[in-house]
C-alpha cells in the first residue's frame, strides 16, 4: 500500500510539477515569428498564475496547520524559492516578446538547457522530501549548484561576445538584459538547492 503524503508534500509536489511544466515549455516551445512570441508569453503566464495560486494555498495551509512535516519557514521558503525560478522564466518569456527576439543564440540555448536541468533535479528532490528520503536529496541539491556554476561561466563568456561581435546598441542592451534574467533563474535554482540542504541538515 503507497504511502499516505502529508499535505504539504503535495502541495510542494503541485508547486515543482508546474514549475517542470514551465521549463520544459520555455526550453521545447519553437518560436518561427511574431505572432509565434505572444503565444509563447501568454502559455508562460499562464503556467506561472497557477504556480502562484499554488503558493497561495500553502501559505493558507501554514497559517491552519497546528504541525507541520518540516518547519514552517522551510516548506514557505521552499514553495517561494521555487515560484521564483518560475516567476524568471515568465519575465524572461515576456522580455522576448517585448523585443521580438525570434531567434535564441547558442548562449541562450545553454542557459536554458541547464536551468532545464536544474528544474528537473529539483523535481526529484521534492518527490524525495515527500517520500521523507531526506539524506538522497543532497545529490540533487549539489547538482543544481553544479549547473549555476556553468550558468555563471555562460554568462562571463555571453557578454565578451556580445561586446566583441555586435555593433547594435539597442540589440545589446536587450541581449544582455536576457542573459543576465537567465542567469538569476540559475541563482533561484541554487536558492532553492540551499533550501533543501538546510531541510536535510535539520531533518536528517
Amino acid at each position: 500500500m503507497a504511502k499516505k503524503v502529508d499535505k504539504f508534500s503535495a502541495l510542494l509536489s503541485n508547486i515543482s510539477s508546474n514549475l517542470t511544466e514551465g521549463a520544459d515549455y520555455f526550453a521545447d516551445y519553437k518560436i518561427k515569428n511574431v505572432s509565434d512570441l505572444k503565444i509563447f508569453s501568454e502559455k508562460m503566464k499562464e503556467i506561472e498564475t497557477k504556480g502562484d495560486s499554488f503558493v497561495h494555498e500553502v501559505i493558507k495551509q501554514l497559517n491552519d496547520a497546528f504541525i507541520t512535516p518540516i518547519e514552517r519557514e522551510d516548506i514557505l521558503h521552499l514553495a517561494n524559492s521555487m515560484d521564483d525560478v518560475l516567476d524568471g522564466l515568465e519575465a524572461t518569456a515576456a522580455l522576448f516578446e517585448m523585443y521580438s527576439i525570434t531567434q535564441a543564440d547558442d548562449f541562450m540555448l545553454q542557459f536554458v538547457d541547464a536551468i532545464k536541468s536544474s528544474v528537473h533535479e529539483i523535481d526529484k528532490a521534492i518527490e524525495l522530501l515527500a517520500n521523507k528520503k531526506l539524506p538522497h536529496m543532497r545529490e540533487h541539491a549539489i547538482k543544481i549548484k553544479d549547473y549555476e556554476s556553468k550558468c555563471d561561466n555562460i554568462l562571463r563568456q555571453s557578454i565578451k561576445h556580445l561586446f566583441t561581435v555586435e555593433k547594435d546598441p539597442i540589440r545589446i542592451i536587450q541581449f544582455k538584459e536576457i542573459y543576465e534574467n537567465l542567469e538569476d533563474i540559475a541563482d533561484s535554482c541554487q536558492s532553492v538547492a540551499n533550501t533543501l540542504e538546510a531541510i536535510i541538515m535539520k531533518n536528517a
